[in-house]
């Protein structure tokens, strides 16, 4: 059986950390969806578009990896297509303890195990809402999100 990794987020924006986790997660399964909730009552600082072509160009040589969006229950689009497992990365306890509540209720719902990836120790502080605070600005975001220029 082919195992599926689902990388679910907003990414906004896709971030050093983020990227690290999806490599980390190309050793594991055979194939890696990054999925784009959209979330109508929320407010996105980049458009959806940019965010999918950033990603995109970060992962453009990679055959294994495709890029979705959805607006759905997280496990219900894994079951609508086919994802094994949900991969989540972890900066830290308080990720930890935040993500395992909604991995065990994920679970229950749908019997699909999450994988919890550490990020990178160099990238355990970046964090999309700091970076987006930081884009608004004026800051120069590159430090933290590789082509950065793309999302502009």
């Amino acid at each position: 059986m082919k195992k599926i990794g689902l990388f679910p987020g907003s990414f906004d924006p896709f971030t050093k950390g983020h990227e690290a986790v999806v490599h980390n997660a190309l050793n594991l399964f055979d194939e890696i969806i990054i999925a784009i909730g959209v979330n109508s009552s929320k407010n996105y600082l980049f458009e959806l578009e940019k965010r999918k072509n950033h990603i995109r160009s970060l992962f453009e040589h990679e055959t294994r990896l495709r890029i979705e969006t959805y607006s759905s229950l997280t496990v219900d689009f894994c079951k609508e297509i086919g994802a094994t497992h949900i991969v989540r990365g972890l900066r830290d306890s308080k990720d930890f303890e935040y993500e395992r509540s909604i991995a065990h209720m994920n679970t229950t719902l749908s019997g699909i195990e999450t994988v919890f990836l550490l990020t990178n120790q160099e990238y355990a502080a970046i964090n999309a809402t700091i970076v987006r605070e930081i884009f608004k600005n004026n800051g120069d975001i590159s430090l933290f999100v590789t082509n950065a220029n793309l999302l502009v």
